[in-house]
């Protein structure tokens, strides 16, 4: 498999404790539902709002479909963080820094792989990638929650912001003791 750009993707092949156990090709372990790593980022403008995109219609994965998420495969001696910035940048074309938040082990609508959360707060201008994203538009905590129910969103991201809202509202019950 190759990215949008044309060249192989190479993942590092992980374990049910995200271990590397091997490099692989990106398209192989999709095929054969070998476990990798995949690095997403939850966008914020300085308001707090979160970004919303469509994924463009001739993406090879959920083409045309909504998400909340930003982010891809982790390359081959990349960390978590590296690879949510790298994807921020090719995909939004901006630069932020990026806090790890939690990754889980996804079972994937197309396949298994773990996934890690990020968070960023994005100052600059997006200017998406037209390849990769179709439209975009900041949105609050209450339009996010309607928009999941009217629009067809990647599942992957549902379940991640599912945990992603438990873990928040953890840490508020935890702050507030």
């Amino acid at each position: 498999m190759t990215d949008p750009s044309g060249r192989v993707e190479l993942v590092e092949r992980v374990d049910e404790r995200d271990r590397v156990v091997g490099v692989v090709e990106r398209g192989e372990a999709v095929r054969r539902g070998w476990l990798h790593r995949v690095a997403t980022t939850v966008c914020r403008d300085a308001g707090g709002r979160v970004l919303v995109h469509r994924r463009a219609d001739g993406l090879a994965r959920f083409p045309g479909q909504y998400n909340w998420l930003v982010g891809g495969a982790v390359d081959v001696g990349e960390s978590w963080e590296e690879a949510a910035r790298r994807e921020l940048a090719e995909e939004l074309g901006v630069r932020a820094d990026v806090r790890f938040a939690f990754k889980f082990l996804c079972r994937g609508a197309i396949s298994p792989y773990w996934l890690g959360v990020h968070e960023a707060v994005v100052v600059e201008d997006v200017s998406p990638d037209p390849v990769e994203i179709a439209w975009h538009r900041w949105v609050s905590e209450g339009e996010l929650g309607e928009l999941t129910r009217q629009l067809i969103f990647v599942p992957d991201g549902l379940e991640a912001l599912r945990r992603y809202r438990s873990g928040r509202l953890e840490a508020v019950v935890d702050e507030a003791e």
